[in-house]
């Protein structure tokens, strides 16, 4: 969705600002802490684990969603190195990849089954991409491809929060079976992939590679760094799923 000059800020007092962005940023790290906390307890978890492991995700999901954003943007960081460290800009991946890598460390060093916990992701996970899409639109940001059947730009952030909406309400459809450990959150990287790469994806912006093709008229664009990398994801997801249907470990903690 495209508006022009959009205000960025929440509010401002001098030089000081707090963004839309960030307060997304905020509320949606707050939400996932309170549910993994809040759900972990429930199914019988350590308060003091269920710490760490927050911690853990809030912390290395930060490092590397800008980590993964800035290595995606190599070039322009290269020639403003310091930019690295201020402004806007995280990748959606790098945040899962750093939050699932330190906490599977993190349990596997204490002997806790991963599968257990990462399903108590996946409420926070929704929610930050229902909010981050939707500040992004006053920063401008994850345009859509201009589509002449629609005479404007594809309302891209529109249907990148929708999908976190119909993740949301799937995971608490979900919630009401017997599903072994894991099977939530692996189901969820699967369809969060299918839907990232098959609709949000190709309606965005984005710079194509190998074999870029755009219809005009539809406003459809492949292929961009993310189509070329969802059939690894899928096959991770599919994989993942499988092994958790074979552990078939309960969802509470004895």
């Amino acid at each position: 969705m495209y508006i022009e000059n959009p205000n960025p800020f929440l509010f401002q007092i001098g030089e000081f600002g707090v963004r839309w962005y960030g307060l997304a940023v905020a509320a949606s790290m707050a939400i996932g802490i309170w549910y993994i906390i809040t759900e972990g307890k429930r199914r019988g978890w350590e308060e003091d684990d269920l710490y760490t492991i927050s911690l853990l995700i809030l912390v290395f999901g930060v490092i590397g969603a800008r980590g993964v954003f800035v290595l995606t943007n190599l070039g322009y960081f290269l020639e403003n190195p310091l930019q690295i460290f201020r402004g806007d800009g995280l990748a959606w991946h790098g945040a899962i990849g750093g939050g699932v890598l330190s906490a599977w460390v993190y349990m596997r060093a204490k002997a806790l089954h991963f599968s257990q916990a990462a399903d108590l992701a996946v409420v926070g996970l929704n929610v930050g991409y229902i909010l981050v899409r939707l500040a992004n639109i006053l920063n401008q940001e994850v345009l859509g491809r201009h589509a002449e059947i629609l005479g404007t730009r594809h309302p891209a952030q529109i249907y990148g929060s929708a999908i976190g909406v119909i993740l949301l309400v799937r995971y608490f459809i979900l919630e009401r079976r017997d599903l072994p450990a894991g099977y939530q959150f692996w189901s969820w990287f699967l369809w969060y992939s299918v839907l990232r790469g098959v609709v949000e994806e190709t309606v965005r912006a984005n710079p194509l590679y190998a074999w870029g093709y755009v219809n005009e008229v539809l406003g459809f664009g492949f292929f961009t760094m993310t189509h070329l990398a969802t059939p690894l994801f899928l096959a991770l997801a599919a994989f993942m799923m499988a092994r958790v249907r074979r552990d078939d470990l309960p969802r509470t903690r004895s």
